[in-house]
């Protein structure tokens, strides 16, 4: 399975619960309220199992188990508030983007729904808990957007002067893997606060420049959302990156650490993992033109097809498809050059009209292809590489310029969240 599947799978593993009455009473202690809501231990524990395991099965050092409970549980509050404000906002999944998200899944790990069920059964996985767990995610995803995504614009002078600044820099082609630890201040921090998270960054710095391990202080003192993956980012491009991050990111070799860098979230340390480059991005394009029969009260898909047949047996004993397109295509705009759709890249076209046409050799008539539009018959002219690196980097731009301003805003939401709520925290009780 893909890792995204693989983590969604050990997030939902479910934690055998001793039948022993004193156990189970232990295990439905209340570790958290959250407005109106709580988190009972028997939560955390499935949560805290979880994601040990996962730990194990990739041969990461163990940090204390306190200190993965308590990180667990930030991560839980911070969920359940946005479940909690979700629900207000009226957010609502339906059954059927819920199932075709879960078949989707399964589709990508090239399993049919029923063979991913039983994959499921035999790692002593709920299905029921995967679902319910697809769900969330997908509520998440679309709060997310609704209160953040939606809200992110992207200029065109941003995506220029993003474009020069890489271009005199030489930094367009490169792509930088970082990891990550954050020292956390409340959003109305006083003065003793920003001490006490300074000098706690402070210490770590320096147990980093003598050599401890980067990956095992993130997991254990990360208050970052990246904590319990040792603190990684990935790979990204210098847009990518954070805004305060980018002049140390510049600055620093593979196997480097950064200095404190300072923000409205906290204390910030970075290293460097490693650094690549990007080839130039190449598309084949292809020169097509096509007929087009829509549907209406006199034509339905049998008619359609049987016109598109008979059209098609005309070309192929000599007619000319553009004359044929002119006077038969529903579709004016290219019916007015004999058919023509010009030089179209990749996904430019509806997906079943370009899948139908990448399958075509040169000069060949395609069967009925059907789309929204109604039925089509197409044919493919000519194809040719083409070095699309300028319209890519411009759209790649405008994409890594808008997923971190996401990610920026993203994270002041949550902070901003958090502190305006109601939470009691109880761990202190385990």
């Amino acid at each position: 399975m893909d890792k995204a599947v693989r983590f969604l799978i050990a997030v939902t593993f479910m934690l055998a619960v001793s039948s022993v009455r004193a156990e189970t009473e232990y295990l439905d202690g209340i570790m958290a309220v959250v407005e109106d809501a709580i988190i009972l231990e028997s939560d955390l524990a499935r949560e805290t199992h979880a994601v040990m395991q996962n730990m194990q099965a990739d041969s990461a050092k163990m940090p204390p188990a306190f200190i993965v409970r308590k990180q667990i549980l930030d991560r839980m509050v911070l969920e359940k508030l946005q479940l909690l404000l979700a629900e207000r906002v009226g957010i609502r999944i339906t059954e059927t983007v819920l199932q075709r998200a879960v078949a989707d899944i399964a589709a990508r790990n090239q399993l049919s729904l029923d063979d991913f069920r039983a994959q499921l059964e035999r790692q002593r996985i709920s299905y029921q808990s995967f679902v319910e767990n697809v769900k969330k995610e997908i509520t998440l995803s679309q709060l997310r957007g609704r209160e953040v995504a939606s809200r992110v614009k992207v200029s065109e002078r941003e995506i220029d002067h993003f474009m020069e600044t890489q271009e005199q820099e030489g930094s367009e082609n490169v792509q930088y893997h970082l990891r990550h630890i954050l020292v956390a201040l409340p959003e109305q921090a006083n003065a003793a606060d920003i001490k006490n998270a300074k000098d706690k960054a402070s210490r770590l710095l320096e147990k980093l420049q003598h050599g401890e391990d980067f990956k095992q202080i993130a997991m254990t003192e990360s208050d970052g959302g990246q904590a319990l993956s040792g603190g990684d980012l990935g790979w990204r491009s210098l847009a990518q990156v954070p805004s305060i991050f980018v002049e140390q990111t510049r600055a620093l070799s593979a196997g480097q650490i950064s200095s404190l860098i300072r923000s409205p979230s906290g204390f910030h340390i970075i290293k460097m993992v490693e650094l690549k480059g990007r080839s130039k991005h190449m598309i084949t394009q292809t020169q097509a033109r096509h007929i087009l029969i829509k549907l209406n009260e006199l034509i339905n898909d049998q008619e359609a097809q049987k016109r598109l047949l008979a059209l098609k047996d005309r070309v192929e004993n000599g007619d000319d498809f553009a004359v044929l397109a002119r006077s038969h295509s529903d579709d004016k705009a290219s019916a007015l050059k004999g058919g023509s759709l010009g030089w179209v890249s990749p996904g430019y076209l509806v997906p079943p009209f370009e899948e139908a046409m990448n399958k075509l050799a040169l000069n060949a008539l395609s069967a009925p292809v059907q789309t929204q539009f109604g039925w089509h018959l197409i044919q493919v002219l000519e194809r040719q590489d083409r070095d699309n690196s300028v319209e890519y980097k411009r759209s790649r731009s405008r994409e890594q310029i808008r997923q971190r301003k996401i990610e920026e805003e993203t994270e002041l939401w949550l902070r901003r969240l958090r502190d305006e709520a109601f939470v009691d925290i109880r761990l202190e009780k385990l």
